[in-house]
């Protein structure tokens, strides 16, 4: 058994399905996000772990798999939201005790870096931190508001940029549809101009959805009305059409989407627009996800 202690449920990107999940926290410091209900469990009540015990779960399993593990992610929501000193040395136990790990990664919330200085996130960088998550949700203040983020365009721009300073990759998530029927317009532009102004190295799209019901999501956000299928590939023609990348690798091909949609940005935008125009004027033709292959 990995000498570690789970509080479930536990979650991680999909790109981290070999990694060794470490948690650092339990549930998210924020947590108010009505669109999220990963952290809601009784549960999954914010909790930094003791340094003791998590050096411990380190150097347990470093004696025993520490020649295997490759990849490390820290969890649980928002890792980054303890100090430095502490994740240093979590950083740097990893970097001791399981010497064959050649990344470390996190989810990461725009706030949890604003009383870091760049200094500090460098620091983080050099100590072993590879690459972060970060839930933008939207490049919107208006559907920030609504959905209770804690966030605003600039806040997360700050972040994204202090991170991209440091070197270490970023990996960006908007949420197609979050704005509903009124406010889909803006939230693809200004989702756009997040993007364009920070370009990340890794950019993905899901479909919002509430598996647990909306009544939390409609309490703050009255009047919302979802998308249909038809009004998402129009919301993510808009999206798409906006960008204005480098070199920025694209997935939508989470179980929410309609529509998988793969490629680099900006070598691929041309094509994936074509996929997305295609589905728009005759979705029958367009490859389509089947309705119950979307359950999450």
């Amino acid at each position: 058994m990995i000498p570690i202690r789970y509080v479930e449920p536990v979650f991680r990107p999909p790109s981290e399905a070999e990694s060794l999940i470490l948690p650092v926290t339990d549930g998210c410091s924020w947590n108010k996000c009505t669109f999220c209900e990963m952290y809601t469990a009784p549960q999954k009540k914010f909790l930094a772990r003791s340094e003791d015990e998590v050096l411990e779960s380190i150097r347990l399993t470093g004696q025993r798999y520490g020649g295997d593990i490759r990849r490390v992610f820290l969890a649980d929501g928002d890792a980054l939201v303890l100090p430095t000193r502490r994740l240093v040395a979590i950083l740097d136990a990893i970097r001791t005790h399981m010497p064959a790990v050649r990344r470390i990664s996190s989810y990461c919330l725009p706030r949890n870096l604003r009383k870091k200085s760049q200094a500090e996130i460098d620091e983080l960088a050099a100590a072993g931190l590879k690459m972060v998550y970060v839930g933008a949700e939207s490049g919107d203040d208006q559907v920030l508001a609504a959905v209770d983020k804690g966030e605003t365009f600039e806040t997360t721009r700050e972040a994204l940029d202090k991170l991209g300073a440091a070197g270490i990759t970023r990996s960006v998530m908007i949420l197609n549809g979050l704005g509903g029927k009124a406010l889909s317009q803006q939230h693809a532009e200004n989702s756009a101009r997040l993007a364009n102004a920070t370009q990340p190295e890794y950019l993905a799209t899901l479909v919002v959805s509430f598996p647990q019901g909306e009544e939390r999501f409609r309490a703050g956000f009255p009047g919302w009305e979802p998308l249909v299928q038809h009004e998402l590939f129009v919301e993510m023609e808009r999206f798409l059409s906006g960008l204005e990348l480098k070199r920025t690798v694209f997935r939508s091909d989470h179980a929410s989407n309609w529509l998988v949609l793969k490629g680099t940005l900006g070598a691929d935008k041309v094509r994936l627009l074509e996929q997305v125009r295609q589905a728009i004027a005759a979705p029958e033709g367009a490859h389509l996800r089947p309705a119950w292959a979307r359950g999450l």
